[in-house]
């Protein structure tokens, strides 16, 4: 049986009309999406998008033990959610200057949190799920974070974007691939997806059913910066783009 699946595996391989018997079926896969890509890697070569300078990578103190990094970078994605990367790096070295560990948020009162992370989106809500959160870490998991997006996903306040995130910035570990707002957008631009996706859970599912798996970390960081600068959700820059000629949503912008 061994033998008889390398036999297989390598007739995938075979193009239309080549070698014998039943053709295989063929993974679908968007017909440029290489070489899109790879511009995409040209125009973000700079690194000098918000989420490069002030995304939930660098909001964290990378001198704290393990326990309380990972504690931050998970705050830091729950302070992120709709709000712009310049205004979660603010609340967080608000944060950080009063000592960002579990035990110091337990013991915060909800108006003292509030008015510290202010003006991030939604900033009531999150208040109440960073407590609950938090409270979940200390009682069930001594302080840390849980390491499974499974886990993540059943705390208040963090969806699976944060999830998947905080399994690559916390747990240096790919679960699946973080969709934002930005990455659900280019990807339906660029025809990644094989038909329209309404919402980014459905497009994590389409893109992680071809995307090779060794791209499925980097694919969040080119895209968030990419929507940033050059593919913005209103009025996007299609003259300063280098995918202009192999867009699909170029040209009928």
């Amino acid at each position: 049986p061994r033998q008889s699946r390398r036999r297989k595996s390598v007739a995938i391989a075979y193009e239309a009309g080549q070698g014998g018997g039943a053709e295989p079926r063929a993974r679908w896969e968007p017909p440029l999406w290489r070489e899109q890509l790879q511009r995409i890697r040209q125009m973000r070569s700079g690194r000098d998008a918000p989420v490069d300078e002030m995304g939930v990578h660098r909001c964290y103190d990378s001198s704290a033990p393990p326990e309380v990094m990972r504690y931050q970078v998970l705050l830091a994605l729950m302070l992120s959610s709709q709000t712009k990367d310049q205004v979660t790096s603010a609340a967080m070295l608000r944060l950080r200057r009063r000592g960002l560990t579990v035990d110091s948020v337990l013991q915060m009162d909800d108006e003292s949190l509030g008015q510290i992370i202010y003006p991030v989106g939604f900033w009531r809500n999150k208040v109440k799920y960073i407590k609950q959160t938090t409270a979940i870490l200390k009682q069930k998991y001594g302080g840390d974070i849980p390491s499974t997006v499974e886990e993540l996903v059943q705390l208040p306040g963090v969806g699976p974007k944060m999830a998947h995130l905080a399994m690559h910035i916390a747990w240096d570990s790919v679960a699946g691939i973080a969709v934002d707002t930005h990455v659900h957008r280019i990807s339906n631009r660029l025809k990644w997806v094989k038909k329209e996706t309404k919402n980014p859970e459905e497009t994590r599912v389409a893109l992680e059913e071809w995307l090779p798996r060794d791209l499925w970390k980097e694919i969040n960081w080119l895209l968030v910066g990419f929507g940033q600068q050059t593919c913005l959700p209103v009025h996007p820059r299609c003259s300063q783009c280098l995918n202009q000629d192999i867009c699909p949503a170029a040209k009928r912008l």
